[in-house]
């Protein structure tokens, strides 16, 4: 870490953090090691299993499970930057983190979190034009459109990484190297530097908030026009499967939304670190695991390339 004065006054750095985690005893940690390695566990072969599925049957082979399947990716590295290193601290002694480390786990975790949230949002509008607009569907959404909204996700979430990175850890940490938390991120990294860091706070909350609000904005409109659309259907088999896929997308979107707003995007977030971390391992582990849950047992699609492909390997 680079040196710092102010004034007259040198600030001394310290060059490693320390992740406190979860308190309790030794049976309390236990526990918890037990509930993050099934949650990431389930991730792991959720996430891989849709990604395989999708790539292996021809009939998935469209715009929506090529988003799914990004998705799923994004969720799969999403849980890996936090999950192996908070299983570690568990039992660990020092449970320290270096400098570097730290920056780089915050780096990915902003950049995996806001493609994430983009993807959401591409794939909204992905339905919307499949719903309200068949005919121009398969022009608007070819498979150059699809790849270059993939890659805007993760420039996006590219660019937001950098500026939040880059801020925050500019900041000078004098004050102490014990993060109040299982793994870095601004808020509690805020709580501990010595600097001024409204800046950051004006970032955080402006940046995430004016992207959730904004994302959420368009998701809704976009839900708005396809029940209009769809409840001018005559058919009921189409409505159902309709509502089946949106319903499957709503859900992904209301868990992943709902909780970033209560984590980032509202004032007072970064004093409350204790319901932080509960809510962090809410978004960090839980929704990535629910994503392919949701996805598939909602998805008649799914469920039937998961028994072919499951047909196929028994008769080998």
């Amino acid at each position: 870490m680079p040196p710092h004065s102010n004034g007259n006054l040198s600030m001394a750095y310290f060059q490693d953090f320390v992740l406190e985690g979860f308190g309790g005893g030794l049976e309390t940690q236990a526990l918890l090691f037990a509930v993050f390695l099934a949650l990431y566990m389930v991730t792991v072969l959720g996430n891989i299993l849709m990604i395989i599925v999708i790539t292996l049957d021809a009939r998935l082979h469209s715009p929506m499970y090529f988003f799914l399947k990004n998705l799923s990716f994004v969720d799969l590295c999403y849980s890996s930057v936090i999950a192996p290193n908070a299983l570690a601290n568990f039992f660990s002694s020092s449970k320290v983190i270096t400098f570097a480390g730290c920056a780089t786990q915050f780096f990915f975790l902003s950049l995996l979190a806001t493609t994430e949230g983009f993807l959401l949002g591409v794939m909204a509008y992905d339905r919307f034009m499949a719903i309200c607009n068949p005919l121009r569907y398969p022009i608007t959404m070819c498979q150059s459109a699809c790849t270059c909204l993939v890659l805007g996700a993760y420039c996006v979430g590219c660019f937001n990484s950098i500026v939040q990175t880059s801020f925050t850890f500019h900041l000078p940490f004098c004050s102490s190297n014990r993060i109040n938390h299982f793994f870095c991120d601004v808020p509690p990294l805020l709580q501990i530097a010595c600097g001024n860091t409204a800046i950051n706070e004006l970032l955080l909350f402006g940046i995430c908030g004016f992207m959730i609000v904004g994302l959420a904005f368009v998701i809704l409109i976009s839900y708005g026009y396809i029940t209009v659309t769809i409840l001018r259907m005559h058919s009921g088999a189409g409505r159902r499967k309709i509502f089946s896929t949106c319903g499957s997308h709503m859900t992904a979107v209301t868990l992943f939304f709902g909780t970033l707003f209560v984590m980032y995007a509202q004032p007072g977030a970064i004093e409350s670190m204790e319901q932080g971390k509960v809510v962090s391992v809410f978004y960090t582990l839980v929704i990535p695991m629910l994503n392919p849950l949701i996805y598939s047992l909602r998805n008649k699609d799914v469920k039937e390339a998961v028994r072919r492909l499951g047909q196929k390997h028994m008769t080998m």
